[in-house]
């Protein structure tokens, strides 16, 4: 069932995505070689609390740590570890909050150092992959025009994209219904109305899309090895296009953002 919120709900959602936003730029400011994810993880969490709300993802479904923190060839959901972070990797890290009783969530892909131009290409192309597609976020479109959106631009530009994960709603859930693939044709999916809350979040790999799991239950990974990227925003569906709830703006105040 679509749970369709109030604009008193959305206004607390906003809250939440506010502090997800400014959680991920504490994090980018220590983004750099010789971090470890864990250290990372640490100071998520530390600022979390420090804004009197709880991680959203410490506990759920078992999930170990606050953030999950994709190096290189991880798509998503690499957990927090010794691993230490070297020039020219990149880590997608993902976060989400709970505040008010509504979560936050949303995710960014940072460059260690300095990358190669190929893979700052992945990157740029998936983040403007999602600007794109949330053009779509209007009542009376579907879901399937916010996936076409996403996958015909990164295909067009030699990408693919992951079809086993997807976008989802959020609110009182960490994972609401809809489902919001990255893939789709126009004018098929869901119905989009107002009063939606959902995450988009494009998962993109520089080659095939075929994904493996690994063995700790948690981490996906490309199937060849190759780099990904993720980028994931929160909005609100309106009548004349997104109200969107999280921003980059803070992360692209510091020295670490995805340079377009």
């Amino acid at each position: 069932m679509i749970h369709l919120k109030t604009q008193e709900e959305i206004e607390l959602i906003r809250e939440s995505n506010q502090l997800v936003s400014k959680t991920l730029a504490e994090v980018a400011r220590v983004i750099v070689p010789g971090v470890t994810t864990l250290e990372l993880d640490g100071v998520a969490e530390e600022y979390i609390r420090s804004q009197g709300a709880v991680p959203g993802f410490l506990g759920y479904k078992g999930y170990p740590k606050t953030l999950c923190t994709s190096v290189n060839q991880q798509v998503v959901h690499g957990i927090p570890s010794s691993y230490v972070l070297k020039e020219g990797d990149i880590i997608s890290i993902d976060c989400g909050v709970l505040y008010n009783g509504f979560y936050g969530d949303s995710a960014y892909t940072f460059a260690v150092g300095e990358i190669s131009e190929a893979v700052r290409s992945l990157l740029q192309t998936t983040r403007a992959a999602l600007f794109k597609s949330l053009e779509q976020a209007v009542a009376g479109k579907r879901t399937g025009d916010i996936g076409y959106a996403v996958q015909n631009y990164c295909e067009k530009n030699g990408y693919s994209v992951v079809r086993e994960l997807v976008g989802h709603g959020i609110g009182k859930g960490l994972h609401e219904a809809p489902e919001v693939p990255n893939y789709g044709k126009r004018g098929q999916g869901v119905r989009l109305q107002e009063g939606m809350v959902l995450c988009i979040e494009p998962m993109i790999n520089m080659g095939r899309k075929e994904i493996v799991h690994s063995p700790d239950g948690w981490t996906v990974s490309t199937a060849d090895h190759l780099p990904s990227a993720h980028f994931e925003l929160c909005i609100a569906v309106g009548s004349n296009g997104p109200d969107i709830l999280s921003t980059f703006d803070y992360i692209e105040k510091t020295d670490h953002a995805t340079k377009i």
